[in-house]
């Protein structure tokens, strides 16, 4: 027997409207306590999506203490019975969740919250977290062997977390894939700059405090967020492209160094901007503290931090990273030299655009330099493995394969791939199979083998 066109969408609509009930009506469950990346397979949280964190911190540099409230707005992507927070160490006094006060318990770094009702798929929720501690820095073999998080300085402290420590400052879905938009308070010492994420929203003195209030607009993973403070000078304005530009250097470095940290951010951005595309975010600039325990800088989202004044290559490379790495953030971390290897290619195509060097002959240079004997060829760069995902070859290598990509597909399509990326997973996350497979769609070639050889295959390849 036929239907009326009128029965049939009746009979549609009873149908959804039945699908939804049974959905609405599963029995909650946990959400899971990480997302099972491979190289950190507790970071990050299942069961939610993490919109937006509000972050309210007090810290004391005399004992290096930190008291924090965050409140963290999320949707439910699941009926939650319960739900776990990422947070290392520190001490949680109180949790809420929608305002009423909720259960938690604690396992290692996990903090498993159990509210006082179902949290309904689809809904939108708030868990607000009281915590407060001394933040310790992580260790080991991860970041060239230095410390790296929350890190105490003369004057203040130094925040540079990835790819696992900002969890060891504020309760967080711990991993790039749940990124958030923020806003950020810091009560610190009157005399003391706090320099965050974003643009500055408010600062003002109070008693023997200084209160400032920065907001981040744009989506951003955990690991970019900092909280850098201590004594700085700051100079502020527009790039000569318009973009605003913040720069904060410790009086310390005023003269340690002969590079001009400010005119080579604002000519690096409006350069990226032109190569990349429109650059992703509302403002640009650096942190420079004087922390020479830290032997690295971090592109922090906006405001990439330095540990020291660093080289005009540096500074090119972590601003290169605010499109790699920061606006397309990596799916899983196994895919970190999506970040590395474009931002090394990046100080290549600097110095080729300075008229120094080519990009081939800085390619042939790596190459050439390393005998086939060499441990740097044994690295997998498509999958280099937790303990050497900063190996040099993750840099290096993977700026040979984009050098490669480039000469293969010629300059034509590989300068339109590269702002053709930024610009489809800005703000998102991807993997090498979906760069892979957006170089392939813009050349018209294959190139399976390429890729296969220079990420995924270890020895020295022939030319």
């Amino acid at each position: 027997m036929a239907l009326s066109r009128s029965a049939r969408l009746g009979a549609l609509a009873t149908a959804a409207a039945s699908f939804l009930v049974i959905a609405a009506s599963a029995a909650p469950t946990p959400g899971a306590d990480g997302i099972g990346d491979s190289y950190f397979p507790q970071l990050g949280n299942g069961g939610f999506d993490a919109r937006h964190y509000d972050l309210s911190l007090a810290y004391d540099p005399d004992t290096d203490r930190l008291d924090g409230r965050t409140t963290i707005t999320a949707r439910a992507t699941q009926n939650l019975s319960s739900f776990d927070l990422d947070l290392q160490k520190l001490e949680v006094t109180r949790v809420e969740v929608n305002g009423r006060r909720a259960q938690f318990t604690r396992d290692g770094d996990e903090i498993r919250v159990t509210p006082r009702g179902t949290l309904r798929k689809g809904g939108t929720f708030e868990v607000t977290v009281t915590y407060g501690g001394v933040p310790e820095p992580l260790g080991g073999p991860i970041v060239f062997g230095s410390d790296y998080g929350w890190m105490k300085t003369d004057d203040g402290v130094f925040v540079a977390c990835e790819p696992n420590a900002a969890s060891t400052w504020f309760p967080s879905s711990d991993h790039p894939s749940d990124k958030a938009t923020y806003d950020i308070r810091i009560k610190a010492p009157k005399g003391l700059t706090a320099v965050s994420n974003g643009r500055l929203v408010s600062t003002y003195d109070k008693g023997a405090s200084t209160y400032t209030h920065w907001r981040e607009k744009k989506p951003m993973a955990t690991y970019l967020a900092t909280a850098t403070i201590g004594k700085f000078d700051v100079r502020t304005g527009t790039t000569p492209g318009g973009t605003p530009i913040y720069v904060a250097i410790d009086p310390v470095l005023a003269n340690s160094n002969n590079v001009d940290v400010y005119a080579v951010t604002a000519a690096a951005t409006d350069y990226w901007s032109q190569v990349f595309g429109p650059y992703p975010f509302e403002e640009t600039g650096a942190i420079v503290d004087d922390m020479p325990q830290a032997g690295f800088s971090l592109e922090v989202q906006s405001k990439p931090v330095y540990s020291a004044v660093r080289s005009e290559s540096t500074i090119v490379h972590e601003l290169a990273h605010q499109w790699f790495g920061d606006s397309v953030s990596v799916a899983h971390w196994k895919d970190i030299w999506l970040n590395e290897g474009f931002a090394t290619y990046a100080q290549w195509l600097w110095a080729e655009h300075q008229g120094t060097r080519p990009a081939h002959d800085s390619f042939l240079a790596g190459y050439n330099a390393r005998p086939a004997d060499s441990a740097f060829w044994q690295v997998t760069v498509g999958d280099p493995q937790r303990d050497t995902m900063f190996a040099s070859a993750v840099y290096q290598r993977g700026a040979m394969t984009l050098q490669l990509l480039r000469e293969r597909i010629g300059d034509t399509a590989f300068f339109k791939l590269l702002p053709a990326w930024t610009k489809l997973h800005r703000y998102g996350n991807a993997d090498t199979g979906d760069f892979v497979r957006l170089a392939e769609r813009i050349s018209g070639q294959q190139l399976d083998d390429l890729f296969q050889t220079w990420l995924f295959t270890t020895g020295k390849p022939s030319l």
